[in-house]
């Protein structure tokens, strides 16, 4: 399987993280990991992902599969007898994919909460974004995951939470917090908790380190 199957990523993407979860989650060992240097990326990156030229690149038995929610999909119907990461009804699959494709609109817009000096563009930003949360919180409802008991693919998509939780320390901006989203902080800690995410997760300090600085490289271009 290790020749069969690469995965290029860059510490500490939640995109890469995605693919990780997914493969461990459904039991795929032996695959190589290729860390990138997203700063001076490699010609075989380059090769595979030619057009947006970004991480994470799955590659299996030569043939690159690029995007993260792409790979996850993927992984589902390459390996459909092993640990399922979308529901096999339908109508809730069709459900778990609006999810799938909300939180790529969310993720875009909560980026700019964090610009330094943001002005208008932020105050809009944070609007946007806690609006969207509530979306969220009221689709979560009583469920421990996205969809139910276990962990699945909604759920890999929206782990992005857990940086943005760690940029909202760094950057002193108050987003998601225990008060205003109390069922998408348990789901946070509940997704954490989880066994196979939580021996695959960053070192918190030093993705902390990393966030400060970002958050810096941001202040300097502004």
């Amino acid at each position: 399987m290790k020749g069969d199957l690469k995965l290029f990523g860059a510490w500490p993407s939640p995109f890469m993280y995605r693919v990780i979860w997914a493969l461990k989650l459904k039991g795929i060992h032996g695959y190589e990991h290729i860390e990138e240097d997203l700063k001076k990326k490699s010609d075989l990156l380059l090769k595979y992902n030619p057009i947006h030229k970004k991480i994470p690149v799955l590659v299996h038995h030569g043939k690159p599969i690029c995007e993260s929610l792409v790979i996850l999909e993927y992984l589902e119907e390459t390996w459909p007898d092993k640990y399922k990461l979308l529901p096999t009804d339908p109508c809730e699959r069709a459900n778990a994919r609006f999810w799938l494709k909300y939180q790529e609109d969310l993720g875009s817009t909560i980026l700019k909460v964090f610009l330094p000096d943001g002005g208008e563009e932020q105050e809009r930003a944070v609007k946007e974004s806690l609006e969207a949360l509530k979306n969220i919180e009221n689709e979560l409802g009583d469920k421990k995951f996205f969809n139910g008991d276990k962990v699945g693919m909604v759920d890999l998509a929206y782990a992005w939470l857990l940086w943005q939780e760690m940029m909202q320390e760094v950057a002193n901006v108050r987003l998601v917090d225990p008060q205003s989203f109390p069922k998408l902080w348990q789901w946070m800690i509940n997704f954490k908790e989880a066994p196979i995410i939580k021996d695959n997760l960053p070192d918190r300090d030093e993705a902390m380190a990393h966030f400060r600085l970002e958050l810096a490289d941001l202040a300097k271009q502004a």
